[in-house]
């Protein structure tokens, strides 16, 4: 197993959107680094969701139910979505701030391309990002 992190302004889709829905398709990414990290992806894998905007936390975790293909909106077939299902809300979202002021995630993507909105999460910092929601 795998595990991303996918950001999301909540005003435009919200983890309680999610929840709400149960699964969703993720589209609307069009930078290459993060749809290679979508390409990547595999059923199971889990995803940290990421409010970016004001929130600026990891609120939940998402499980990926189909791997990348073309989105059917888009004609351009390196427009890629995955599937993604609501696994379970946080108990206490982890802030931006919280990350940054932890040496062990200096080298993480979230800190050091801010713009990146699909990312890999290593199994160590995946570990302790849980640990500090809790």
């Amino acid at each position: 197993m795998h595990y991303f992190l996918m950001k999301t302004e909540p005003s435009v889709y919200s983890f309680a959107d999610l929840e709400q829905e149960k699964k969703t398709v993720w589209n609307g990414v069009s930078n290459y680094a993060a749809l290679k990290h979508m390409r990547s992806m595999k059923r199971e894998d889990l995803v940290f969701i990421y409010h970016s905007g004001d929130e600026k936390q990891v609120v939940g975790i998402a499980k990926v139910i189909a791997e990348a293909y073309q989105d059917p909106k888009e004609k351009d077939e390196k427009m890629i979505v995955v599937d993604i299902q609501a696994f379970q809300k946080l108990k206490n979202p982890v802030t931006l701030t919280t990350i940054k002021s932890r040496k062990e995630f200096k080298d993480f993507s979230l800190v050091r391309i801010p713009r990146l909105s699909v990312m890999p999460v290593p199994a160590e910092l995946w570990e302790a990002i849980l640990a500090l929601s809790k």
